[in-house]
């Protein structure tokens, strides 16, 4: 007699794994109006997102209104692309939303002077500045060696009058091969044509001593010394076709001594540039500067 056939057991359902958390980083402007935070912050809330950090501000000079918003979802980050992308043909939003803690795809640039060179490399592989540094791009070969402690690739592209398109060609040949998202002038001393500046806007970070426009040219501590200065400062700013004036990042002075020689201006210079650069790439690499017509908006 044969027996029944029986029903295999079926298998108890496994609940599907919870999608993992992700910190993302909300940046937006658009003209200023009532009821955009609310906006913004229920559209991240009916999706279970909790806001972790906030910050706005409105300018009643321009009209425009910035915020800045981290936020800790289970959402897949196109489903919030998609809601905010419905906010933003609402309130005419300028907006951008990227992973909290991505280092930034960074190329830097460089002449002959070292010291901000070697500060943004050993704070990028030991001090978590974030930023990945995928090639340092130098018009000499001064500091091949620099980049080649810290495992960079170094890419001699000199400049002339004669090559400087082609140069600036090959500039951006590496920009998109290597995917690279932030340039920094690490006192690279070449001036950017102004079709570069536009293509780069808003992406490339300069610095500078902040004796312009009093003391130009070669040696400009030498010069200071002569003139007896007593504050020494530096600036970091986004470059823009006019040179040395676009929106600036960060600042900062030290104070300078009749006893100091124009050796001794030049190292609390070179301090500080090292400094102020230094800030003002965290803070882009973290999404905290909106730009503002010939200004920004850093919400440190």
């Amino acid at each position: 007699m044969t027996a029944p056939a029986t029903t295999p057991a079926t298998a108890p359902a496994t609940p599907s794994e919870p999608s993992p958390t992700a910190h993302l980083v909300l940046t937006l402007s658009c003209p200023d109006r009532p009821g955009i935070v609310h906006a913004v912050t229920g559209a991240l809330a009916r999706r279970g997102g909790n806001i972790t950090e906030s910050q706005q501000y409105g300018d009643d000079e321009t009209g425009l209104f910035f915020m800045r918003v981290a936020v800790l979802t289970r959402v897949p980050r196109s489903e919030l692309e998609a809601d905010i992308a419905e906010l933003a043909t609402t309130y005419e939003m300028t907006w951008s939303l990227d992973e909290a803690n991505r280092r930034v795809r960074t190329l830097l640039m460089v002449s002959k002077e070292g010291h901000c060179l070697s500060d943004l490399l050993f704070r990028a592989k030991s001090q978590g500045l974030p930023i990945e540094v995928v090639g340092v791009v130098g018009n000499h070969e001064t500091l091949r060696d620099v980049a080649d402690f810290y495992e960079v690739p170094f890419h001699y592209v000199p400049v002339t009058r004669d090559t400087k398109d082609a140069a600036e060609a090959e500039l951006l040949r590496l920009v998109e091969e290597q995917g690279v998202e932030l340039v920094v002038l690490a006192r690279y001393m070449q001036i950017l044509s102004s079709a570069l500046c536009e293509r780069l806007h808003g992406n490339v970070i300069n610095i500078h001593h902040s004796f312009l426009p009093s003391f130009k040219g070669a040696k400009p501590y030498h010069q200071a010394h002569e003139r007896g200065v007593k504050l020494i400062g530096a600036t970091a700013h986004y470059v823009t076709e006019d040179l040395d004036e676009g929106p600036i990042i960060e600042q900062d002075v030290t104070r300078a001594s009749h006893g100091d020689s124009a050796l001794a201006l030049q190292r609390k210079g070179q301090d500080v540039e090292r400094r102020v650069l230094a800030q003002a790439v965290t803070w882009h690499a973290q999404h905290r500067v909106l730009l503002n017509g010939r200004r920004t908006v850093v919400f440190a």
